[in-house]
């Protein structure tokens, strides 16, 4: 992993794309059952229509054509992108699109399946 490093001066962009980067690792041995679990989160949000997300990698998958490999490259990115919200201390940010009541839903699967603090124990 090769970080720019224009984010030597910008703390809490390096943090949110650190722990975006570090949980492709952690979705690779999520497991079947959670990876499901968290594709059924996406799967009602979509159902329901819900618009923005928690990161432009996320973000612009979620406008590609609904192919499936599209939509596989979105569960995990959405997957890492949440998880830097969750975990990387940054409270606010442009790309934090996603409406509350969706970023709550995520929040508890999170909470409910990797922990309050993760498993990077940040």
């Amino acid at each position: 992993m090769v970080l720019d490093s224009s984010l030597r001066r910008n703390s809490e962009e390096r943090a949110r794309i650190l722990v975006h980067e570090l949980f492709h690792f952690a979705w690779l041995r999520l497991g079947n059952p959670l990876r499901a679990g968290w594709t059924g989160v996406l799967e009602a949000e979509a159902a329901a229509r819900a618009r923005g997300e928690l990161g432009w990698s996320s973000e612009w998958r979620k406008r590609e054509e609904p192919a499936a490999q599209n939509w596989r490259d979105y569960v995990c990115e959405s997957f890492c992108d949440s998880a830097a919200w969750m975990y990387s201390g940054v409270a606010q940010h442009d790309e934090f699109t996603l409406g509350a009541r969706w970023r709550m839903k995520r929040r508890k699967w999170f909470v409910r399946n990797i922990g309050a603090r993760g498993w990077l124990k940040l």
